[in-house]
């Protein structure tokens, strides 16, 4: 009986437990929104596991708050003394990307925006966030 039930539990098992796996490994932070001008800049980090102290950083970009803002230029440091690197566009989306050396206690994210014959920068501190207890543990601490 080939292609019945059984063979797609033996893929379908594994692949649900890689993907939960996955996740569980990927610590994301998002950014309050700022704004510029016409543009919104929202900000993702991830973990970078491959390297201890990388983070991937995504900028996402929106022009009017809804249209994806690809042609904007976007350069990225985490400290002064740090040179600019430009993040990647990432296919006329709007998303921005580059991975960088992040000191978790002390590191501000400084994005560069060039934009139609103008430029700012914005500051945007990635500490890490304490996880929120969990609701079984606050209910036993009362």
């Amino acid at each position: 009986m080939a292609g019945g039930p059984l063979p797609s539990r033996r893929l379908v098992l594994p692949a649900f437990a890689a993907m939960m796996l996955c996740g569980c490994g990927s610590a994301t932070q998002d950014s309050p929104t700022e704004y510029w001008r016409d543009l919104r800049i929202h900000v993702e980090t991830r973990s970078y596991s491959a390297v201890p102290g990388m983070r991937e950083l995504l900028v996402f970009v929106n022009r009017g708050g809804e249209l994806p803002a690809w042609d904007c230029r976007i350069d990225l440091r985490t400290s002064d003394a740090d040179s600019w690197k430009q993040a990647i566009e990432d296919g006329r989306v709007g998303v921005y990307r580059r991975a960088a050396q992040v000191d978790r206690e002390h590191s501000v994210l400084q994005i560069r925006i060039r934009a139609e014959g103008s430029e700012t920068v914005l500051r945007i501190p990635l500490i890490q966030k304490s996880a929120p207890p969990a609701a079984g543990a606050a209910a036993a601490a009362s």
